[in-house]
């Protein structure tokens, strides 16, 4: 056991720290500005926790990781990558006001980082705690995913800090959820001389819309939406490629086989044309049963927390599909996460960052 001088949770620092990773923008995929805000990261890591917080160099930018040592009990999650493209912060720049703060990245998924951190200080004991934070989830966790199952295994128990549901819920369950590219290869022809000539893949791909989006099965959590579609070149020519993007969301393990061998099957209306089909529901379901242990534990410590499944995905989903226990939905309170009005709440950081610090006292020192 190692010990440390316990910190009380003071929202002042918390806001601090948010700050000064906000104030480090990073958009996923840029690698330059992801090894900025991995070093802030590891920064504020260091300061508040001791120790040595790993860069872990990947493709997709470095991830974070840091351990309290001893043997690993619980593994905290979470990303520093962000959706805003460098530029937002110049536009949107980092605000306390109103019991609020503001600026790209503080509700998704900044406040939820900084609210474990300062948690994880409260504790005298930091011993069996890792923390990991990847640099890609926003994009798939393509990078990351071997990393974060490996640790989320070696622990045992999972702790996700994006940010809360509705009201402050925590996520009890959330959808399996991936994205399928369908590609259609017709003919060019001009649309005037000899538009039969042509094979209009705009016309196959409105056949394949309508397929597509037949696939749903909303009374069962089977959402399967058409998003963007792209074709053509020229108003007087026969479109010769057609682009349809599809968004799904699947509640079971059946509907994800169901799903992508459904898209597999997409056979073309008109005679000639031809289809290709990438993707796959990549993130699979998070079952409630999953959460039921850790949420149990997080009732007690916080009784009156409500939970909630939802259908959007995290890093949690492939915990969760490990059967390794896992509870999402830890971090900020606050709403807007990927637009202009993303708020964190001011109020809540505190009972969410000893709600962490209660949640791995439990599970470090008792058996689970």
């Amino acid at each position: 056991m190692v010990m440390h001088k316990a910190v009380p949770v003071r929202v002042e620092a918390m806001l601090e720290d948010l700050r000064t990773l906000v104030e480090v923008e990073s958009p996923s995929r840029d690698v330059d500005a992801l090894t900025a805000s991995a070093k802030a990261v590891a920064a504020v890591i260091e300061s508040r926790l001791g120790g040595q917080a790993i860069l872990v160099e990947s493709e997709a930018g470095p991830h974070v990781h840091w351990s309290g040592g001893g043997d690993p009990r619980v593994l905290i999650l979470g990303h520093h990558d962000t959706v805003f493209p460098l530029g937002t912060l110049a536009r949107r720049p980092f605000r306390v006001e109103d019991g609020q703060a503001t600026g790209p990245g503080v509700f998704d998924m900044l406040g939820g980082l900084v609210q474990a951190i300062h948690g994880v200080a409260a504790l005298d004991d930091r011993s069996g705690v890792e923390i990991l934070v990847t640099a890609d989830e926003e994009v798939g966790s393509r990078s990351s995913r071997a990393l974060l199952e490996e640790r989320a295994l070696a622990c045992g128990a999972v702790l996700v800090l994006e940010g809360a549901a509705e009201g402050g819920a925590l996520k009890t369950g959330r959808k399996g959820c991936g994205t399928f590219q369908v590609s259609i290869a017709g003919r060019a022809s001009h649309a005037g001389l000899e538009p039969a000539a042509g094979i209009n893949a705009l016309v196959e791909a409105a056949h394949q819309v309508l397929d597509i989006a037949a696939l749903g099965r909303p009374e069962i959590g089977t959402t399967v939406t058409p998003t963007v579609a792209s074709a053509g070149t020229l108003d007087n020519v026969v479109p010769a490629e057609a682009t349809v993007i599809v968004d799904v969301r699947v509640e079971s393990a059946g509907e994800k086989e169901r799903i992508e061998s459904a898209f597999a099957a997409l056979a073309p209306h008109l005679e000639g044309a031809r289809i290709t089909v990438q993707g796959a529901v990549g993130r699979p379901p998070m079952p409630d049963s999953a959460s039921a242990e850790l949420f149990a534990l997080a009732r007690q410590l916080l009784p009156g927390i409500d939970g909630m499944a939802v259908g959007g995905g995290s890093d949690g989903n492939f915990t969760a599909a490990l059967g390794v226990p896992t509870l999402d939905g830890l971090g900020a309170v606050g709403g807007g996460a990927h637009a202009d009005h993303e708020y964190l709440v001011i109020d809540a950081m505190t009972e969410r960052a000893n709600l962490v610090a209660g949640l791995v006292k439990s599970m470090t020192r008792c058996g689970r």
